[in-house]
């Protein structure tokens, strides 16, 4: 009974402290690192530059929010209308889809380690309701978009800026910021530098729901 109440405890502690402290490093970024010092990659290094909202591009959160998750919103941190979706999609034999939601990325990407066991999942599931209750949307989406990972060991719009347009984040044009949200969520697969039909044709698709959201209208719902 220790072990489970002392988890709560610090995860409560955790969540809380980040909704005012900016992250280090996230539980991606050291499994990243880690997996190339394994593969004996010494000069390999994570690259992570936090910016506040305020100096990152209006477009970049409102393009992979238009990718991602439109009900960002709205929704408590769990999107059932996209779940269900996406388990009809996968009772048909399709291509397996997720429903998850920019808030349970957030907890993913931060805390925890890739995998989809059940435990996994479930610990998903608490860090995703905490971060709901002790954090405005504002705080998720900025969080977010300086975690996830937009090329190999590239994480969050700052360090994606630079890497692949040689600009800051402030700078990025709705164009970049729809072609970064493209490679979601598959940054090792797809190139933001040399992309291909499928990201060319996704980047403006991106673009046109952007528009279709509200545009920088809808970024002032979740501030």
């Amino acid at each position: 009974m220790a072990v489970p109440l002392l988890f709560v405890l610090l995860s409560v502690v955790q969540v809380a402290t980040l909704r005012f402290v900016d992250p280090m490093f996230s539980a991606f970024m050291v499994s990243r690192q880690l997996e190339a010092w394994g593969d004996g990659e010494w000069r390999f290094r994570v690259a992570y530059d936090w910016r506040d909202m305020e100096d990152i591009s209006p477009y970049v959160p409102l393009a992979v929010v238009a990718s991602e998750d439109q009900n960002f919103a709205e929704h408590f941190g769990f999107d059932l209308q996209a779940i269900e979706k996406a388990r009809k999609n996968n009772a048909k034999g399709r291509k397996v889809r997720g429903g998850s939601t920019i808030s349970q990325q957030t907890a993913k990407n931060l805390f925890l380690w890739s995998g989809r066991s059940w435990v996994r999942k479930g610990i998903e599931a608490w860090y995703t309701l905490l971060i709901e209750a002790l954090w405005p949307k504002h705080r998720i989406i900025e969080v977010y978009v300086n975690i996830v990972e937009f090329g190999d060991g590239v994480y969050g719009a700052q360090a994606a800026a630079r890497t692949f347009f040689r600009k800051d984040a402030g700078q990025l044009t709705a164009a970049e910021a729809a072609r970064m949200a493209a490679v979601l969520p598959s940054p090792r697969r797809y190139s933001i530098t040399r992309p291909g039909p499928y990201v060319q044709r996704r980047a403006q698709a991106i673009q046109r729901q952007m528009r279709y959201i509200g545009g920088a209208d809808y970024l002032r719902r979740i501030e």
